[in-house]
């Protein structure tokens, strides 16, 4: 009989492992709706013992039940891929991704500290318990910490904020991410930064989690414009390109359920023209978008 030849197959291999832990993750999330359940049902002939059992209900629907039944759902329909938007740890779409930088760490701080910005603290159980007294008490707390968002599968590598009237819970802040070794923008173009700038309107209710949490403006192409104002201010010699239609203009909500809209444009900021402590200013012959020195040049779309 003739031999005759397959074409090659692409099978995707799942370990034991991933299947076992798979199952777990799902049989805690079932047991975390139980446990809701079972909670409330027992607690209705309480009386006046109920209102302990609703804060206790609320704390265990909002940090526990609704977060891992997120995660689960969040695992089959949430792309895992870059797609202009950050993550909360619950897997939920974050807040937009609305700035671009090129330059060393020390750039950014550099410029981030000349423009009036302070850098969050990061988040421990000092810090979350300083900003809910702050929050509560109306007192400044500058360096208030800001909730971990995930780009690249990673929290923000640092924040930055502004606060405003002295109240921790109204304020400017924006998260940065070191970008992979390698990675490019879609249409082709390096940065060693991406961000996310929101402004803090008020403290609430998460929509979707009933955590307590910041509430942002929708409005975060003008925080976005914001942060690059108050950096072409105070550093003259910043080039600035505004790559238009980046992404499809679109009205979403973050992971705190706020209404969030932007028009999809993405300013990209160099910073190498700024020279701090042992560096030099480097070229623009590498690849990257280009730009005149202290100017705002504008690209088409290269999404």
């Amino acid at each position: 009989m003739p031999e005759t030849t397959a074409g090659p197959s692409v099978r995707r291999r799942v370990s034991f492992g991933a299947v076992l832990d798979s199952f777990f993750f799902v049989l805690a999330g079932l047991a975390s709706v139980w446990l809701a359940v079972l909670l409330a049902t027992e607690s209705l002939g309480l009386g006046w013992g109920l209102i302990w059992f609703a804060v206790l209900f609320w704390a265990l629907l909002a940090y526990l039940v609704l977060p891992r039944l997120h995660r689960i759902l969040t695992r089959l329909y949430v792309p895992d891929y870059f797609i202009g938007r950050t993550r909360t740890s619950d897997g939920l779409l974050g807040d937009p991704v609305n700035l671009a930088l090129t330059g060393s760490a020390d750039q950014v701080h550099a410029a981030l500290a000349a423009a009036g910005w302070t850098r969050a603290d990061d988040v421990t159980l000092a810090s979350s318990w300083r900003i809910v007294t702050s929050t509560v008490r109306r007192r400044s707390y500058l360096r208030a910490p800001v909730s971990p968002l995930l780009l690249f599968d990673r929290i923000q590598d640092f924040a930055y904020q502004q606060e405003v009237e002295n109240n921790p819970a109204k304020r400017h802040h924006v998260r940065f991410w070191r970008c992979p070794d390698g990675w490019m923008l879609p249409g082709g173009h390096r940065v060693d930064w991406l961000a996310a700038g929101t402004f803090d309107r008020a403290v609430g209710l998460s929509l979707f989690t009933l955590q307590v949490t910041h509430k942002i403006d929708e409005h975060t192409d003008v925080e976005r414009d914001h942060i690059v104002a108050s950096i072409r201010q105070a550093v003259p010699q910043t080039r600035v390109v505004v790559i238009r239609d980046f992404a499809t203009g679109y009205h979403s909500r973050n992971g705190g359920g706020d209404t969030i809209q932007t028009d999809g444009d993405l300013p990209v900021i160099d910073l190498r023209g700024l020279v701090g402590p042992g560096e030099s200013a480097a070229g623009a012959g590498d690849g990257r978008v280009p730009g005149e020195p202290g100017a705002v040049t504008e690209v088409t779309g290269l999404s």
